[in-house]
């Protein structure tokens, strides 16, 4: 584990420079609805675009404005710095006007070997799963011709299965977290989540079946009250581990970096592009999909169930539309079914900012605590 929260912390870990230098392609993405299952069929690894926390962003700003999210403007900085010169190419997708201004602007001043631009649709219709089917398969063409390899149905079928074992996995490892005695912290869970982003499929697969034994028996003691984390774009292990240290365990979760990138994808089946369509446009728990709220509120209503939590803390990114105005929605939902709500707006990747968050996680540890007889102890893990 401690390997892997040093590995979660690099853009690019050893392993996968042995891959880009051994002659592997690496092509960047960011939003989850990308099915990842297309690169792997065709030899090429995905990699989510992250930023881990890098709080300089004065290139980003002469191109972005501020008033943007200041996650995309810190994957911007790290672009137009050099430290994605790894990527072989990037897939732009529209989960956002703010995701979208990165994205572009990088591909005007950092030039990618290789762009496409995935357009996923706002709605789910009969009409719009036609429209995603035809998007992916342009995807798979452009793939395709541009890295010259072949990405047909029997590679991607098998894929299809690869991944839906690695999910299967995945679920297990974060299942850990909702235990009545967890075995897994959150800012592990998250580490864990950038790095199986990052790492050569087979690469990851042996982390996993590693960690799952690791873990096994393992129990996390002395937490104040167990939360559910939900919200933007946090790839910020650190952020997560100071919530922690105030006592909060994060138990279980509804990040764009985290449960939404997997839990509820079902295993794909049938014809490949059709069936990758369907299974990734109907289960896309993100606030862009606008009439699917319910789905959403369920999800996280489940999951604050599974892991029988204390309380919600709604996170986003400043100037996060999306988010942004979901969460006031979100919290009134939760707060009236009992589960008591921290919405917290914060910058990204600001240290300045994290006397404010420490305060106001503080407030609200409390206020749960005075819901219910209980004594004030530190985090720790037991047994480890």
């Amino acid at each position: 584990m401690e390997e892997i929260l040093v590995l979660a912390r690099e853009l690019i870990a050893p392993r996968l420079r042995e891959w880009r230098e051994s002659g592997g392609r690496v092509v960047g993405y960011s939003c989850v609805a990308t099915p990842r299952e297309i690169f792997d069929a065709g030899g090429i690894l995905p990699y989510r675009i992250r930023a881990l926390g890098k709080p300089e962003r004065d290139h980003a700003d002469a191109h972005l404005s501020r008033f943007n999210c200041g996650f995309c403007r810190a994957c911007l900085q790290l672009a137009l710095e050099g430290a994605y010169g790894f990527l072989d190419g990037l897939v732009e997708t529209n989960g956002c006007d703010h995701l979208r201004g990165m994205f572009e602007n990088w591909s005007g001043t950092a030039t990618p070997r290789f762009f496409h631009y995935l357009k996923v649709p706002h709605v789910v219709s009969e009409e719009s799963l036609e429209f995603f089917a035809e998007e992916l398969e342009l995807l798979r063409e452009a793939l395709s011709s541009h890295f010259q390899v072949d990405i047909g149905d029997a590679a991607l079928a098998e894929a299809v299965r690869s991944t839906n074992l690695r999910r299967e996995g995945m679920r297990r490892l974060f299942s850990l977290r909702e235990m009545e005695h967890p075995a897994l912290k959150g800012q592990e869970a998250l580490a864990v989540l950038l790095l199986e982003s990052s790492l050569p499929p087979g690469v990851f697969d042996g982390f996993l079946r590693e960690l799952l034994e690791e873990v096994r028996g393992r129990e996390i003691t002395g937490y104040r009250a167990r939360l559910l984390l939900a919200g933007s774009a946090t790839d910020e292990p650190d952020l997560v581990r100071e919530i922690e240290d105030l006592g909060g365990l994060v138990v279980t979760d509804a990040m764009c970096y985290g449960t939404r990138a997997f839990w509820k994808l079902p295993e794909v089946e049938g014809e490949p592009v059709h069936a990758l369509a369907e299974a990734y446009l109907r289960h896309l728990l993100c606030p862009r999909m606008f009439d699917d709220y319910p789905s959403r509120l369920e999800f996280i209503l489940q999951a604050a169930e599974r892991a029988r939590v204390d309380g919600a803390v709604l996170v986003y990114n400043k100037f996060c539309d999306l988010h942004g105005v979901e969460n006031v929605r979100l919290r009134l939902d939760l707060e009236e079914r009992g589960i008591p709500v921290l919405v917290l707006e914060k910058e990204y990747g600001s240290a300045a900012d994290l006397g404010r968050i420490r305060t106001r996680v503080q407030a609200f540890l409390e206020r749960i605590a005075g819901r219910r007889p209980s004594g004030k102890r530190s985090l720790s893990a037991g047994g480890v």
